[in-house]
């Protein structure tokens, strides 16, 4: 049985791109037991030509690659569409992670991995990309989807709603089940900073630069200490948070988990 959304004829289109055979075929096999219409590259320039051809929902591009980098094919992907991408990446190529994080990439996954995360990333993706959720016919992540609460809603623009957490940007009130949670200036500018959009990974640089400006080695201590704290006011259990992610050699990630009425 093929995955698809109302409103949207046909499968959901993967592309796979990766060098390596074992995770190509992997991933293949894998996405297509999930219901999604799978098609695979080896290389840049052959993702290029297939993405050109047919386009796709969502790519998944690996960072190294025999011909070009993994950067310089998002760089043609941007120039064809806008769809997903999310990028594979071994842990020794973290320069380029936060490269392609800036340019626009919406999520990575280091190998080796699970592909249950794999397939429970895709599906996060494609729920909370607005481009997606509107060509599929249904409520992206943050608006009021019919026939379930959603693992997200907006009650206005400006409140983002996580589990039990509530934050409201305009007014700087955070709450968890209802009851207030007390939080600093900058605790609050870093939250906010994570939540805008959710599922968004900031990188440490863009996050120092952003509450310290010109900064030193002290900062990035500090950021990290504004992280502990948020996640002993926030997480449910700090030492395995569920929204507050670290990107190891990256930076953070505000997760909204999945539920029974995810995709």
């Amino acid at each position: 049985m093929s995955t698809s959304l109302p409103g949207r004829e046909g499968p959901i289109r993967i592309l796979v791109v990766d060098d390596e055979i074992s995770y190509r075929e992997a991933l293949s096999s894998g996405l297509a037991r999930e219901g999604f219409e799978v098609e695979t590259a080896s290389d840049g320039r052959e993702a290029i030509r297939r993405y050109g051809a047919s386009r796709h929902d969502l790519v998944l591009l690996d960072v190294m690659l025999p011909d070009l980098s993994g950067i310089e094919v998002f760089a043609h992907l941007r120039d064809l569409g806008t769809c997903p991408v999310l990028m594979v990446s071994a842990r020794g190529e973290e320069a380029e992670v936060v490269a392609a994080l800036n340019m626009g990439v919406t999520d990575y996954v280091v190998k080796p991995f699970l592909l249950s995360e794999m397939v429970a990333r895709v599906r996060a993706i494609l729920r909370r990309h607005p481009a997606s959720a509107a060509r599929y016919g249904v409520a992206a992540e943050g608006d009021s989807g019919a026939g379930g609460t959603g693992t997200q809603a907006s009650e206005r623009p400006g409140v983002v709603v996580a589990g039990d957490l509530r934050i409201d940007l305009h007014s700087r009130e955070v709450s968890r089940a209802g009851e207030p949670v007390r939080l600093s200036r900058l605790e609050f500018d870093l939250l906010a900073l994570l939540v805008s959009p959710p599922g968004k990974a900031r990188t440490r640089d863009e996050l120092l630069d952003a509450l310290w400006g010109e900064r030193d080695i002290q900062d990035s201590r500090t950021l990290d200490t504004h992280m502990t704290r948020l996640r002993s006011k926030l997480e449910r259990d700090p030492a395995h948070p569920a929204h507050l992610i670290t990107l190891r050699g990256v930076g953070f990630r505000f997760d909204v988990p999945l539920t029974k009425s995810s995709l």
